[in-house]
């Protein structure tokens, strides 16, 4: 296992084949702009990917956000990352925020994201980019980039209508509104919803139901269920047909099906 990345806005843990990226910039209601949070979860997603030793990765926040997205001083000020004109702009979204749904959306293991609080803009956004969602009854959700002038330049638009269609992803784009967590279930936008202080233990516990699975066919299954999303079934299928054979080979196989055998005979 390769050493952890050194954070310096987010904090990571190790356990059990779980790990925990919490963003710490609770004075900045972990803003992903104007905090090195962009840096943190892009060197996170990249290390993942290289840790044989991690089947699961949960992204949560420290304090009582779960992520605000931009920093709304610097888009005042016009300072930071949105100062300069277009094609400095342009520059700095493809080299900072562009980077973080580029390196999710490569990450090889499951990614549950545990809202613990409001999750706005590209705070909603990065939750969009997990697999799984998972919110506490404290958590919002709202999709206000057009409140501010601005269009979601982070990829927002790309997610949340495949998370739970156009025409729902359209009307909470369009109108700015912010939801609470129950109607974020309703919607499909999250899976759960827990008292804040189950939040993580509930997280935990699916992670490590998920990571408990042998691990190299939960790095496969991954890369099937997105390829899946833009395949055609028969090349699809050829796809599943070759993992399935990687599968067959590996001894992580024998040694599930011999598991299984033997809790057959004791029954």
């Amino acid at each position: 296992m390769t050493g952890k990345p050194q954070l310096l806005d987010a904090t990571l843990d190790v356990e059990n084949r779980v790990a925990v990226l919490t963003m710490n910039r609770h004075d900045l209601r972990n803003a992903l702009t104007g905090s090195n949070l962009i840096e943190d979860i892009v060197a996170t997603a990249g290390w993942v990917n290289h840790s044989d030793e991690v089947s699961v990765l949960v992204i949560t926040g420290a304090g009582s956000a779960f992520s605000a997205g931009g920093n709304i001083r610097d888009m005042a000020e016009r300072g930071g990352d949105f100062a300069g004109d277009v094609a400095e702009v342009e520059q700095r979204y493809r080299r900072g925020i562009q980077r973080i749904p580029l390196a999710l959306q490569a990450v090889e293991v499951p990614v549950i994201a545990a809202v613990n609080g409001p999750a706005i803009g590209a705070g909603f956004d990065l939750a969009n980019m997990a697999d799984i969602r998972l919110a506490s009854n404290k958590a919002r959700f709202g999709e206000t980039f057009l409140n501010l002038g601005i269009i979601p330049g982070d990829g927002g638009a790309w997610f949340m209508q495949r998370l739970i269609g156009y025409q729902r992803a359209f009307e909470l784009t369009m109108t700015g509104r912010v939801i609470d967590a129950r109607e974020a279930l309703d919607l499909g936008i999250v899976m759960t919803i827990t008292n804040p202080e189950e939040l993580l233990p509930v997280t935990l516990e699916l992670a490590g139901r998920i990571a408990s699975q042998p691990p190299k066919a939960i790095r496969l299954t991954k890369r099937l269920m997105k390829s899946a999303q833009r395949m055609e079934l028969k090349d699809f299928l050829d796809f599943c047909a070759c993992f399935q054979g990687m599968c067959h080979n590996e001894p992580e196989h024998l040694t599930a099906v011999n598991t299984m055998l033997k809790s057959m005979e004791r029954k």
